[in-house]
């Protein structure tokens, strides 16, 4: 015990790795896929010829301080009339991850990116995540880019994608863009070095804070989760903080799920099948209906989005302190999101939580398959071949995705707790207030 406790960040990737076979998960990459990445070659598999050029623009990234696996970069433009061009590139993993090969078949199996504090278990190698398919700064890289133009109300207007050449300018992290933008830093030395930056993230927060109000006066929910983080000092943990959602995280999470919407839309548009992420109408509905009575409110007897979401929005606003614990009890209540094949066709199940039809994962093919997948589908219709995926494995991909995703989010929860034990061992005796979110069992 004494050694586990000298050595908490080992002990915590050991604990990951086993909670990963233990699930079905490989946390190391075999011998096929060692093999073939000592033989992998340094510049894309495939013509670069035609394609845009667009390394000039002023691009950047925003993520975590510690990320390493870029996969957005992103730029705006003003146009005539109020016109805001906003542009977002997704690294081409496709370019040098070919479909069938042992890394393909590992990325296939696992599905997604597992993430702890003590050790980052990467869906695809790290000379690729990392490296050759990240969109690090001063290097270029090839993309899908998603054009969209929107009015000065946060209306999209029109949207393109296309294949690119980009170069990041600029790696930023979210806490200190959101500081500089809320008044409280000095703008980051990265954007500090490329002029246009500072002003293009005034343009792009600004707007995205448009799209955030529109999507909930359209019905999307606004939670507010428990994103905890361990920090260590050494291989001990000194701490445990939660991650707050602040103005740099609203950024880009509006200008991906409006890129993710309009890869939707173009897939949709050229007739054939493709993954659609998707939150179903709630089920247990009445339950939520319960939830709200108890803090005075009503809900109508059918799932209404926009009801509920004006009910978190009161909850938010009287008690925000306690409305992370609302938020947990709500998304369970709601049920998980899921992957499944659509047709233009067909009726669209739709994405309750985001208050959408068509949606799909696209922006993060670094770290999830199934935007691997959409970005093959949309390079294939782009070049105007054949899908690369048939309905039938299309189907049992989403199948598939959606219980992987489900057993790494299980794993990434028992590692959290397993720091929290460790974190507070030296606590034994004392006495903490706490919430109870749900049973699993009557008491």
């Amino acid at each position: 015990m004494r050694s586990a406790l000298k050595n908490q960040r080992a002990n915590l990737a050991t604990i990951a790795a086993l909670a990963m076979f233990s699930r079905g998960l490989e946390p190391e990459f075999l011998s096929p896929v060692l093999q073939q990445l000592a033989r992998i070659p340094l510049v894309p598999l495939e013509a670069t010829t035609g394609i845009a050029d667009l390394s000039a623009l002023p691009w950047f990234s925003i993520d975590n301080d510690d990320s390493r696996d870029l996969d957005q970069l992103i730029v705006s433009a003003s146009l005539p009339n109020s016109v805001v061009r906003v542009s977002v590139a997704i690294a081409d993993v496709d370019a040098f991850v070919a479909k069938g090969t042992p890394i393909d078949q590992h990325a296939r199996h696992n599905t997604t990116s597992v993430y702890t504090s003590s050790r980052i278990f990467p869906m695809l190698p790290e000379l690729l995540c990392t490296n050759l398919t990240s969109l690090n700064p001063d290097v270029n890289r090839l993309a899908i880019v998603n054009q969209m133009d929107f009015s000065a109300d946060g209306v999209l207007l029109g949207s393109t994608i296309f294949r690119a050449t980009v170069r990041n300018k600029a790696q930023l992290a979210y806490d200190s863009v959101s500081a500089w933008l809320e008044g409280t830093e000095a703008l980051p030395v990265a954007a500090q070095r490329v002029p246009a930056v500072a002003s293009l993230l005034r343009q792009q927060d600004a707007l995205a804070q448009k799209l955030r109000l529109l999507r909930h006066t359209q019905g999307a929910l606004e939670f507010e989760g428990f994103q905890p983080h361990a920090l260590f000092h050494g291989d001990r943990i000194a701490d445990i903080r939660l991650q707050p959602h602040n103005r740099a995280r609203q950024l880009i999470e509006e200008f991906m799920i409006a890129a993710n919407e309009c890869t939707a839309h173009y897939l949709m548009a050229q007739g054939g099948a493709s993954l659609r992420r998707v939150v179903r109408s709630p089920e247990r509905w009445a339950r939520i209906i319960e939830v709200a009575e108890g803090y005075g409110a009503t809900l109508p007897a059918l799932p209404d989005g926009k009801a509920l979401q004006a009910f978190l929005a009161r909850q938010h606003q009287r008690d925000p302190l306690h409305f992370p614990d609302l938020s947990l009890i709500i998304v369970k209540l709601m049920g998980s999101g899921e992957y499944v094949v659509e047709k233009r066709h067909g009726v669209p199940i739709g994405h309750f939580g985001l208050a959408v039809q068509d949606y799909t994962h696209s922006t993060a093919p670094n770290r999830r398959f199934p935007d691997l997948i959409t970005q093959r589908l949309v390079k294939a219709a782009l070049a105007g071949i054949p899908a690369p995926y048939s309905d039938s494995e299309l189907a049992e991909l989403a199948s598939h995705c959606t219980a992987q995703e489900d057993v790494a989010r299980k794993v990434e929860r028992q590692v959290r707790k397993s720091e929290a034990a460790l974190l507070l061992h030296s606590c034994v005796g004392q006495h903490y207030s706490g919430i109870v979110t749900g049973l699993n069992s009557p008491v």
